[in-house]
């Protein structure tokens, strides 16, 4: 079963001016599809060619390299393009607003974490917000196109929301100003999204 990019849920100039078109476009077409064909490549006629990518991540062996790398990508990017949204994001609210005031004190206090996770992250990589099972959350940031579903990475549990640091994601319009990029984020996270899979990892 070789893995599809997925659709946008919105235009590519929907995110404007928080995230613009010309960076959705290339970071879409350009990225997320050359992960996915590369990660097709690398699975094709292993044991590996009929799981389910969170099964392939979980199970993942460290040193298989075009797995690791394409792998992340592609589950990266899904998630990613899936907890943005220009309109019906909801709002911070129930049991995962329970969850981060808990780990974190306020909202204020959660954003800082994330943004100082996602804008202290050496080179590329991204920024997490995970649950644990029993609906504890955690921030935490990986390099790379590495992710908490991998096998002894960074904090684990399961992804619920991420921000993608790797240059290509931003440098168009924020060039160097990755922390403007991570604050811009903010504006356009689907909490309604985020609130999903949480009730469905916690």
């Amino acid at each position: 079963m070789a893995f599809v990019l997925p659709q946008l849920p919105y235009a590519y100039d929907a995110l404007e001016p928080h995230i613009d078109a010309r960076t959705m476009e290339i970071h879409h077409s350009k990225h997320h599809n050359g992960y996915t064909t590369k990660l097709n490549a690398a699975i094709s006629g292993t044991a590996l060619e009929n799981q389910s990518i969170e099964s392939i991540l979980s199970s993942l062996d460290m040193n298989n390299k075009a797995v690791r790398n394409n792998g992340g990508g592609f589950y990266n990017h899904s998630l990613f393009w899936e907890v943005m949204s220009p309109i019906d994001k909801g709002e911070l609210s129930g049991e995962l607003k329970d969850a981060i005031l808990e780990a974190y004190g306020s909202f204020e206090d959660f954003k800082s974490a994330f943004s100082n996770a996602a804008a202290t992250q050496f080179g590329s990589g991204w920024a997490w917000l995970c649950v644990h099972k029993g609906g504890k959350v955690e921030v935490c940031a990986t390099p790379n196109q590495d992710n908490p579903l991998m096998p002894g990475v960074s904090c684990g549990g399961a992804p619920i929301l991420g921000v993608d640091v790797w240059e290509h994601a931003y440098y168009l319009n924020y060039q160097n100003r990755r922390p403007d990029y991570i604050n811009a984020f903010f504006n356009v996270i689907n909490w309604n999204e985020v609130a999903s899979r949480y009730e469905a990892n916690k």
